[in-house]
């Protein structure tokens, strides 16, 4: 059996505006790769409640998890909550553990818990909180998708609290090996390299460094010994 998959669906009209550049699938990426989860697919879609709801239902059925990220705060456009409940056809109401969380911290800000904020507390039926440490508003989880915060040091205290909780597989490893070469001129070889490792994962990644080309070979797997074995043959052919 395979290392479990994940895909992260980011959501947000200011991503794809272009006003703000997107660091959270990067950082999810390599917690991932560390607790042996497979990342293998990440979409963006745009504040619209019929996009989402078709994204969620989509990547939940095809991955083993669903993260989000963005949409989960106190104004109008923030509407993942509602579109996850109803992708999974549940209710979506204040709750009463997440008003309590929130209540306190704005008695301790001295700022008034006003309508606004309460958007907050709204948590689809059957869910259960994510713990946000950095500014209480949680986020939650619903069968396999985590719904999280898109400012990134929320997101990743979020996901700090959903990673123990998930089950991983062997650390995925790599490899890799910069060559002075363009990929026309190592394709072939390469190629014929990645078929005969067919467990391990082969990419390249050219480059132009002071107006030269050269490529960054990558292999990857969970098999160190394989992975060493592939690059000793790898070196032969490239350097």
């Amino acid at each position: 059996m395979g290392n479990p998959t994940a895909a992260m669906l980011v959501i947000g009209d200011e991503i794809l505006s272009g006003r703000t550049r997107d660091s959270n699938m990067y950082h999810l990426a390599g917690e991932l790769t560390r607790h042996g989860i497979r990342l293998a697919e990440a979409r963006v879609v745009a504040d619209d409640h019929q996009a989402i709801v078709a994204a969620v239902n989509e990547m939940r059925t095809r991955w083993d998890s669903l993260f989000t990220s963005g949409g989960i705060g106190p104004t109008h456009d923030d509407i993942t909550a509602d579109a996850v409940a109803a992708a999974f056809g549940v209710t979506i109401s204040h709750r009463a553990d997440a008003m309590a969380l929130l209540q306190a911290h704005y008695d301790r800000a001295g700022q008034e818990f006003n309508e606004a904020r309460q958007r907050m507390a709204r948590i689809p039926e059957g869910a259960t909180l994510i713990d946000n440490p950095v500014s209480t508003a949680p986020g939650f989880t619903l069968g396999n998708v985590h719904v999280m915060a898109g400012v990134p040091r929320i997101f990743e205290a979020m996901l700090a609290s959903v990673l123990p909780g998930l089950t991983g597989g062997p650390p995925l490893l790599s490899q890799s090996l910069r060559v002075e070469r363009g990929e026309g001129e190592i394709a072939r070889d390469f190629g014929a390299l990645a078929a005969e490792f067919p467990d391990l994962s082969m990419g390249s990644y050219p480059f132009i460094h002071n107006g030269a080309h050269g490529t960054n070979l990558v292999i990857r797997g969970t098999d160190a010994g394989r992975i060493d074995a592939a690059m000793s043959r790898l070196a032969r052919l490239f350097t």
